[in-house]
């Protein structure tokens, strides 16, 4: 860019005479219409950039804000499989020690321990919607799952206190597995394997193969020990308090078995089998309550891990054939 002629009158000559500029101011003046120019448009950029974009300051905290999102609705993922953990073991203080111990059952809604009131989250409310809906459903989760912890540890408490005062009654009720092989069949309605159509199987059958061990799951008096029907050979046992446990399919029994006996829990009292109506060697094994066939499943608490327990369980409820 160069500088534009400028005149000036000459009253000697009466004429209009340019005005002529050395190089350096030439130089000059074209370096201060680029630096002014540049000053101007940075000032328009940034003024665009804050309006529109945002600054570098505000680019780094939504960046921020973005990722503390994603990491919150991971959050909840855990805190639903969490809460699904709590609940899966409520179920089974309720099904399995409660009912065990003859105690009373804890509601859904006790569980729950929810609060009421106005909303205790409304501080929240400052925020965008989605952002305090998101904050409001992970506080109210931690503060349920805190509750509910809570609750659990007293139910436990109780459960300890009333074991400790009843130690006689839990060493005869059926606690363990009675042979060391993996549940093959729940209890329920499955097909029976010979008959070919389904009936109600009052008890668990487990993988045993001939002449491995059978194990009295709690103190008890033999009641029977001889051939029942379709069963085959059988070993009943009578716990008091209300319960009994059965034992089929048997190939012998245990020296010194015989009706009026008295046997300890994890004591051998028989050797699986094949006998009766059965589809091959397995340890089917019932447990009753006042009469009554109940799932063994329940009573398997003594000597199985969480991990085994929950296999059985799966089997349990997905696996429709019997053994016999």
């Amino acid at each position: 860019m160069s500088i534009k002629n400028h005149y000036y009158y000459d009253e000697s000559k009466c004429d209009f005479v340019p005005i002529e500029y050395n190089r350096v101011e030439q130089v000059v003046y074209n370096l201060s219409i680029w630096i002014l120019s540049g000053v101007v448009l940075t000032g328009i950029g940034i003024i665009l950039l804050s309006t529109y974009i945002g600054t570098p300051a505000e680019l780094a905290l939504k960046a921020e804000n973005e990722a503390l999102s994603a990491q919150l609705e991971e959050t909840q993922s855990s805190l639903v499989s969490l809460d699904s953990q709590i609940d899966e073991i409520a179920q089974k203080d309720n099904e399995l020690y409660r009912s065990v111990l003859g105690m009373e059952k804890l509601s859904y809604d006790e569980r729950q321990a929810g609060i009421g009131g106005t909303d205790p989250y409304r501080e929240f409310d400052v925020y965008s919607e989605s952002t305090s809906e998101l904050l409001k459903w992970t506080a109210s989760k931690i503060d349920n799952l805190e509750r509910k912890i809570g609750i659990q540890k007293l139910s436990f408490e109780e459960i300890k206190h009333q074991y400790n005062n009843n130690k006689e009654r839990m060493s005869n009720i059926p606690a363990i597995k009675p042979t060391s092989g993996i549940l093959l069949s729940g209890f329920g309605m499955r097909n029976h394997p010979i008959l070919g159509y389904p009936r109600p199987h009052n008890g668990l059958d487990f993988r045993a193969d001939v002449g491995d061990e059978v194990l009295s799951t709690g103190d008890a008096v033999v009641k029977f020990a001889g051939r029942q029907s379709t069963l085959g050979l059988v070993v009943i046992l009578d716990h008091g308090h209300g319960y009994e446990t059965m034992y089929a399919h048997l190939s012998g029994f245990a020296k010194g078995i015989k009706k009026g006996t008295r046997v300890t829990r994890g004591q051998q009292i028989a050797m699986a089998g094949d006998s009766g109506l059965s589809e091959g060697p397995h340890l089917h094994y019932e447990v009753h309550y006042k009469g009554q066939p109940v799932d063994p499943l329940y009573y398997l608490f003594a000597n199985t891990s969480p991990e085994e327990y929950a296999l059985f369980k799966e089997i349990s409820e997905t696996n429709q054939n019997a053994l016999d």
